[in-house]
């Protein structure tokens, strides 16, 4: 459970801007299926309302040029991280993070970008990113079963748990893997824009959410 309980956004109150970010040989998943969630819950959310979208959501990624995701999925970024607005709300997915984990300019905008978004949340092995930038420390974490401990061994200040889908702190969450970012994905939109919106979501989606941790 969250520490931090927030009001669902209300009508007349700006999109929330969510940030994905996307690198070579990010899970595809890990990425889109946030995505499509974020993105389908505006939807949903503005045939009852008849105000500005709910979120707004990008993909960014170090340059604004083609990512080459994990098995080949190609896809061009819709911000580059001197573009990037500031987040409400910052995705951090997984995938094969080798490359991104040792990456300067990705890890300190991670760290100014998390400093600025209400919440922050990693899929998968995000959580390994979230580690590297310095973004959690010593939290509770948790990550893919495979890599729990990966995780552990390299970050061993952490408070890696396995078992639930998803650690919800407040500011911070982290998920294990694909489905489990899609259920935390759905929560999230629960907590910011309302329990009943995330069903409506997860019902357009024809998908079999799973509330509970």
């Amino acid at each position: 459970m969250s520490d931090v309980q927030q009001p669902p956004n209300t009508a007349g109150d700006p999109p929330l801007q969510v940030g994905i970010l996307v690198f070579d040989d990010v899970e595809v998943l890990d990425f889109a299926g946030p995505y499509e969630v974020f993105t389908t819950a505006s939807r949903v959310h503005g045939r009852s309302h008849a105000t500005a979208p709910l979120f707004a959501v990008r993909t960014v990624a170090r340059r604004r040029e083609a990512v080459r995701a994990r098995a080949g999925l190609v896809l061009l970024p819709d911000a580059d991280f001197a573009q990037a607005p500031g987040f409400d709300l910052l995705i951090v997915p997984g995938g094969v993070v080798t490359a991104a984990m040792q990456c300067p300019a990705t890890l300190a905008w991670l760290r100014a970008a998390s400093a600025h978004a209400r919440i922050t949340a990693s899929v998968c092995t995000g959580s390994f990113l979230l580690a590297a930038s310095g973004v959690i420390v010593r939290e509770q974490v948790t990550t893919h079963w495979e890599d729990i401990e990966d995780l552990r061994a390299q970050f061993p200040a952490l408070d890696v748990v396995q078992g639930p889908r998803w650690v919800d702190l407040g500011r911070l969450l982290s998920s294990a893997g694909i489905s489990a970012g899609m259920d935390m994905s759905l929560h999230l939109v629960a907590r910011l824009g309302g329990e009943a919106l995330a069903h409506r979501t997860a019902k357009q989606m024809d998908y079999a959410w799973n509330p509970i941790p």
